[in-house]
C-alpha cells in the first residue's frame, strides 16, 4: 500500500506535508517537485530577494525533512496520474503508489506570444530561475521594460529603481492594479512609483515586441516605440491543471474541489494556486486564490482533511504587497461593496472599508509605511469572518476600536 504523494513541492504541499506529521501521521509522505529546489518561498523573488545575489528562501532545509520522515524528490516531474491503480508516474520511467493524493501544482506564469523563451531578455517571473536570470540583468544603468501594473510587475519596478536600473512599465487598462485594488489606493502607489522615475504608462497598448539578444524593442499602433535592455512580462498566473484534467478530474478555473479541499475523486484532493473552491463568506462562490497565506492556510487544514477530519475552510482571503516603504494590504474581496468608507491613520495611511447593500462588511484595503495598517487590517479580516455589519460612523473615526466593533 502507497501512503500520501503529494505533488507539487511549493509553500502548500510543504506546509502540508509537515502538518500531516503534527497531526500525528506515521505513515509514508512524497513530496514530489518539478524544479531542482527544495520547496523554497515565492514572494521574496519580486522583492528583497532580488536585492543581492539571488538565494532560495527555502521553507525548510533537507535535515528538517529528513527528520520528519518526508522523502522529497525534486527534479522529478510528474507525467501521469493513474486513478484505478492509484499511482502517480514520472516521466523518468519510475512510479510511486498512495493510498491518498494532493495535488498542490501551483500556477504559471503566463506569457505574450513571440516572448516566450525567444532570449534571455524577455522573462517571466515565477520560479527561482527566473529570478536568478532576471537578477543579472538588474545592473546600474539598464532599462528595464515591465508590461502588466499587477502586484508582480510594481514590485519588480520597485526593486529595479532601488538598484538604479531606468524602468518603464506598460499597463494595457486605464489603471494600475485593476484587480482587487481601489482606484483610490491605486493611485498612490502610482504616484508614489512616478515620484521614483519609473516611466508609468496605462492605458497603452502594443502592437508587436521584438526581441533579440541586443534588446528589446516595443512598437505601438500609434508608430512610437520603447527600447529596452529587456523585458519582463507580469500579466498573471494560469492554473497548473494539466495532469487533474488528464486524469478525468473535474476542472473549473483551477482543480474543482469541495469545501474541504476534496476534489471529484474522493481519494484525491488539491490545494493552493491550483484549486478553485467554494468561499463561504461570499455565498460560496467559487474562487481561486494566488496568495501566499492562502497556500499556508490550506496546506495546513487538507493535512487533516486527508486524515479523515472533514473541516471547511473557512480563513478570509489576504494579500499583501511591499513597495519601496509602503506597504499594501487587503483581506476579503470587495466585488458587490456598494458602500466605501475611509480611515485615517498616521503618517498618511489610510484603509478603505467595504461594504454590501445589507451593511455587511465585505473587504478592508489599506496602505501606509511599514507596518501602519497591519493591526487594523487584521482586525477588519476577523469582522469580515464574523458577518459583521458595522456601522459606517465607526469605520471613519479613528477614536473607535475596531476590536469594540469585534465584540458589539
Amino acid at each position: 500500500m502507497g501512503g500520501i504523494v503529494i505533488v507539487g513541492a511549493g509553500e502548500c504541499g510543504a506546509r502540508a506535508a509537515f502538518a500531516l506529521r503534527e497531526k500525528g501521521y506515521d505513515g509514508s509522505i512524497t513530496l514530489i517537485g518539478a524544479e531542482p529546489h527544495l520547496p523554497y518561498e515565492r514572494p521574496p523573488l519580486s522583492k528583497e530577494g532580488l536585492k543581492e545575489q539571488v538565494q532560495p528562501k527555502y521553507i525548510a532545509e533537507a535535515e528538517r525533512y529528513a527528520a520528519s520522515g518526508i522523502e522529497v524528490l525534486t527534479d522529478s516531474p510528474v507525467k501521469a496520474i493513474d486513478r484505478v491503480a492509484k499511482r502517480v508516474e514520472l516521466f523518468d520511467g519510475g512510479s510511486i503508489a498512495y493510498d491518498r493524493l494532493l495535488l498542490t501544482t501551483g500556477a504559471r506564469a503566463r506569457t505574450i506570444p513571440g516572448t516566450e523563451g525567444a532570449s534571455r531578455r524577455a522573462r517571466t517571473l515565477r520560479t527561482q530561475a527566473d529570478a536568478e536570470e532576471i537578477r543579472r540583468e538588474l545592473l546600474p544603468g539598464r532599462r528595464l521594460a515591465i508590461i502588466g501594473g499587477g502586484f508582480i510587475g510594481l514590485e519588480l519596478a520597485a526593486t529595479a529603481r532601488r538598484l538604479g536600473v531606468e524602468v518603464v512599465l506598460i499597463e494595457g487598462l486605464p489603471r494600475i492594479l485593476s484587480r482587487g485594488v481601489s482606484a483610490e489606493i491605486a493611485s498612490v502607489v502610482a504616484e508614489r512609483h512616478r515620484a521614483e522615475g519609473v516611466d508609468l504608462r496605462c492605458d497603452t497598448k502594443f502592437d508587436r515586441i521584438d526581441v533579440d539578444e541586443r534588446g528589446v524593442r516595443i512598437l505601438f499602433a500609434n508608430g512610437q516605440s520603447i527600447d529596452a535592455d529587456f523585458l519582463v512580462v507580469g500579466i498573471g498566473a494560469s492554473p497548473n491543471t494539466e495532469l487533474a484534467e488528464a486524469a478525468g478530474l473535474i476542472v473549473d478555473n483551477g482543480i474543482a474541489v469541495d469545501a474541504t479541499l476534496r476534489t471529484s475523486d474522493p481519494d484525491i484532493f488539491a490545494a493552493g494556486d491550483c484549486c478553485s473552491y467554494p468561499l463561504c463568506h461570499y455565498g460560496d462562490r467559487r474562487v481561486r486564490l494566488e496568495a501566499w497565506r492562502n497556500a499556508q492556510d490550506q496546506g495546513t487544514l487538507v493535512a487533516g482533511n486527508l486524515l479523515g477530519a472533514d473541516e471547511a475552510i473557512t480563513s478570509v482571503p489576504w494579500f499583501w504587497s511591499d513597495q519601496y516603504d509602503l506597504t499594501l494590504q487587503i483581506a476579503g474581496l470587495a466585488d458587490g461593496a456598494v458602500t466605501t468608507v475611509r480611515r485615517d491613520l498616521a503618517d498618511g495611511a489610510f484603509i478603505l472599508f467595504h461594504l454590501d447593500d445589507a451593511g455587511r462588511l465585505l473587504a478592508a484595503s489599506g496602505i501606509g509605511p511599514g507596518n501602519a495598517v497591519a493591526r487594523d487590517i487584521r482586525l477588519a479580516e476577523m469582522l469580515i469572518a464574523a458577518g459583521k455589519r458595522p456601522d459606517p460612523r465607526a469605520l471613519v473615526s479613528p477614536e473607535t476600536k475596531l476590536k469594540a466593533l469585534l465584540a458589539a
